[in-house]
């Protein structure tokens, strides 16, 4: 394995079927840390959220693109990506991580208004493509095609008042 293919290799085979390996687990718990330590850039953080079917809190590495003057999370394993599922279950309702704590409410974005986001993050997130079948550089109409695969939340702040 040499240079970015085997990286994708690599990335690849970390999460077969959509799902991470216990390497990608492993790897997601360190860069969960140092996220919300603070310890990468700005943009990397760490989303908790509750689970769906436990109710405890489970955290992830997630890469923040930034948009028209918007935040947002994509999800490079697509649909079946256990955050996604998680966050819906939770009605949006999650928290940030990143030297602190911050809550927010995620609100899924419609299939045809992803293709931009989906290009920022990738030029953010470079390792995610290996699992986006769109080069970064390509054309905003290639990745309205394949938008509809890849769930995207718009980064606001939860309502005011009680839960």
């Amino acid at each position: 394995m040499s240079g970015a293919s085997g990286l994708h290799r690599l990335d690849r085979w970390m999460y077969g079927g959509g799902r991470p390996n216990r390497v990608a687990r492993l790897l997601n718990r360190i860069a969960a840390i140092q996220y919300a330590a603070g310890l990468a850039p700005g943009y990397c953080m760490t989303l908790d959220v509750r689970g769906r079917r436990t109710g405890r809190r489970v955290s992830f590495p997630v890469v923040v693109a930034e948009h028209g003057g918007e935040r947002y999370l994509v999800s490079m394993l697509g649909e079946r990506a256990n955050w996604v599922r998680n966050v819906r279950a939770a009605d949006g309702r999650a928290e940030l991580r990143h030297r602190s704590r911050t809550e927010v409410r995620l609100v899924e974005v419609d299939p045809a208004d992803r293709a931009p986001v989906l290009r920022a993050y990738l030029r953010r997130a470079p390792g995610a493509q290996a699992h986006v079948p769109v080069d970064r550089h390509a054309r905003l109409e290639e990745f309205e095609g394949i938008a509809h695969r890849f769930p995207v939340f718009r980064i606001t702040q939860p309502p005011a008042g009680p839960a």
